[in-house]
């Protein structure tokens, strides 16, 4: 065996990605269940000036919706889809807007800020 035989394909064997998923760090994504969607219903209830962001799928987590309110409080769930996430959005009377166009606000970052020069 050569230094190299290692790295040949072998027949029949198949190569990520869909292959054998033990060792390559990937992740199972969880679907969207009942718990994610009270969530957010309870945080767009409780808070004020609630926006919606939605974030489309990536190679580690689904369609996700990111809320943030006012003061740049938010949170983040995954959702069944894109059209569900401004259903949602429209149902509750929350703007809504897509992540990869808009971005995300700079409250939200400030918020982080605030919350890391807090804890000791």
């Amino acid at each position: 065996m050569s230094l190299f035989d290692r790295f040949r394909r072998r027949p029949g064997r198949m190569r990520r990605p869909g292959g054998d998923l033990r060792g390559t760090g990937s992740t199972t994504v969880r679907a969207s269940d009942d718990a994610d969607e009270q969530h957010l219903r309870e945080f767009v209830t409780t808070r004020r000036g609630v926006e919606g962001f939605v974030e489309p799928r990536t190679a580690v987590s689904d369609v996700t919706l990111l809320l943030v309110a006012h003061d740049g409080e938010w949170t983040r769930r995954r959702v069944p889809s894109v059209k569900w996430a401004h259903t949602f959005a429209n149902k509750h009377q929350v703007p809504s807007y897509d992540a990869a166009v808009v971005g995300i606000p700079q409250r939200m970052r400030d918020y982080n800020s605030r919350q890391k020069k807090q804890r000791p």
